[in-house]
């Protein structure tokens, strides 16, 4: 019987919503609106039609003022966490440079092992982290991880010998498991499918600034003589550990869990903020809906996840690479230089990494396409790599760090909005963001193979596997585009009401990308 009456409502809806936007504007018109809203943000009632086409109009300029509104409001703060977040990862290599290995008794391979040690947890906990973020709830679990790997990082600073130091990393590892996914899925609350790319990417430009930023405060730390009895390399893990956890404990207060409980929203505010993210989740009759095995299952066993998933692990290759070894790669380019000057010189390639970052989404959101985005940046890296490979020439290989940083930082964002994109419902997304996250690290993982010491100075082997993975993730976003473009081919054959007939509401709702109405968003 619910069911029965969801359709009558949608039906209803429909009807009374089929004008053009072109149309002139009355205050009736503008009342039906409103009414339309307040009806598709309510529990229990569809807000698409069978195909996923939404049945209400919504008023553009409203749209406007609440997105710049939650741009102001939640974006800064998760960015900022992030870009701390990146900065306890990836600061284990400015420390390299400033003695880590010896003060550790470090030989060999023990650094390459000291950096797969945080991807192995990061990798298992990836997905049980993201399960318990939409549990809890990403306003109060997100500054939970963040204030918990600021104390990892804090911990690094009084490690004195491998082991401690493998143990603290592992720990950073499950904490910042669920950073990534987590943030990205708390966006997905907020945003709609085309919005959501950018504004993942204004977060994941974190990443390139932390190379960037992480590189000078590196520097402006070990010229400090000491910090109490701290000194070189452990002043960078103790002062950054301080500052995650400040930010951390702010958060706790300004991060809002989702559009109902946000304290600087009107209540038509509210309602249009979750009317309108409803309005793009086929046959769903709630935003947050409980969690369910058939729908978490679906967000992982979905072809273009797993897809998408693969060309992530393939781009991490060179991501965590780049965050772990730039400083590395640079001391091999310039290796007469001081420590200070080669931390310098991993800052360039980063901040031209990271204004890509942002102009790359930007357009995808614009043009609400991001695989052929994603199969864009693959030449450019390709090109980076050759020229590593090609040239021992100083300059040609800086100038390659450059090529890698525009291209492959930008694919962070377009394949978590992507994940994102191809579900229907909360369940399936929270599952879709923590399945290419846990894929996609493995990537860090042999990431943290790919520039072993004996391969120096010029890493033929790293530089050849990173052209190699460009070169596979070509291969990959071509094909699954094709696949998506064909298979959507296919839908338009069937009879969605047929194909649904006899079907309970919760039953429609579990189909996730099994629903004949469903479309691939490539």
């Amino acid at each position: 019987m619910k069911s029965e009456v969801n359709m009558v409502t949608i039906d209803e809806m429909k009807n009374s919503s089929d004008g053009k936007e072109n149309r002139p504007v009355s205050s009736t018109h503008e009342q039906r609106i409103e009414k339309d809203v307040h009806l598709a943000a309510e529990e229990g009632f569809a807000a698409t039609d069978s195909h996923g086409a939404p049945i209400i109009e919504f008023d553009r300029l409203a749209e406007r003022k609440l997105r710049n509104k939650i741009d102001l409001a939640v974006v800064p703060t998760v960015s900022l966490l992030y870009l701390f977040c990146f900065i306890d990862r990836s600061n284990i290599g400015n420390a390299r440079l400033a003695g880590l290995e010896a003060d550790l008794g470090m030989s060999g391979n023990d650094y390459n092992m000291l950096l797969s040690i945080f991807f192995v947890s990061y990798i298992v906990f990836e997905v049980p982290s993201n399960m318990a973020c939409k549990l809890i709830g990403p306003g109060w679990f997100i500054p939970f991880l963040s204030f918990s790997f600021g104390v990892c990082s804090l911990g690094m600073a009084f490690v004195h010998n491998l082991s401690a130091a493998c143990g603290v990393r592992f720990l950073l590892g499950a904490f910042e498991a669920g950073m990534m996914p987590g943030i990205s899925y708390y966006l997905s609350r907020w945003y709609r499918r085309s919005e959501l790319v950018f504004r993942i990417s204004l977060f994941v430009v974190m990443a390139p600034l932390a190379g960037a930023f992480g590189g000078l405060l590196a520097s402006g730390i070990l010229s400090l003589s000491n910090i109490g009895e701290v000194r070189a390399w452990r002043m960078v893990f103790l002062i950054e550990g301080i500052i995650t956890m400040g930010l951390s404990l702010i958060a706790f207060v300004t991060l809002t869990d989702r559009p109902e409980t946000a304290r600087w929203l009107t209540e038509e505010e509210k309602t249009l903020a979750v009317a309108r993210v409803k309005s793009e989740l086929l046959s769903q009759t709630k935003v947050l809906d409980k969690t369910g095995r058939k729908k978490v299952w679906l967000g992982f066993w979905n072809p273009a996840v797993i897809s998408t998933a693969f060309i992530f692990l393939f781009n991490n290759i060179t991501v965590q690479g780049l965050a772990v070894f730039a400083p590395t790669i640079v001391a091999s380019i310039y290796p007469n230089y001081s420590t200070i000057q080669k931390q310098l010189y991993t800052v360039p390639p980063y901040v031209v990494g990271a204004v890509f970052e942002v102009l790359i989404p930007l357009w995808s959101w614009r043009t609400d396409r991001r695989q052929i985005f994603i199969i864009m940046t693959a030449p450019l890296t390709m090109m980076g790599y050759i020229m590593f490979l090609a040239s021992t020439d100083p300059k040609v290989r800086y100038a390659a760090t450059f090529f890698t940083a525009i291209s492959t930082f930008a694919v962070g964002s377009l394949v978590n909005a992507q994940v994102s994109a191809q579900v229907i419902s909360d369940s399936a997304r929270s599952m879709s963001l923590a399945t290419n996250m846990m894929l996609g690290n493995v990537g860090g993982l042999v990431a943290t193979w790919s520039y072993l010491s004996w391969d120096g100075p010029d890493y033929p082997i790293g530089n050849g596997l990173n052209l190699a993975a460009a070169s596979m993730l070509l291969i990959i976003a071509t094909a699954a585009l094709l696949w998506m473009n064909a298979d959507n081919k296919k839908r338009e054959q069937l009879d969605t009401g047929k194909e649904l007939e006899g079907l309970t509401q919760t039953e429609i709702e579990s189909l996730e990308w099994k629903h004949p109405g469903w479309r691939w968003k490539p």
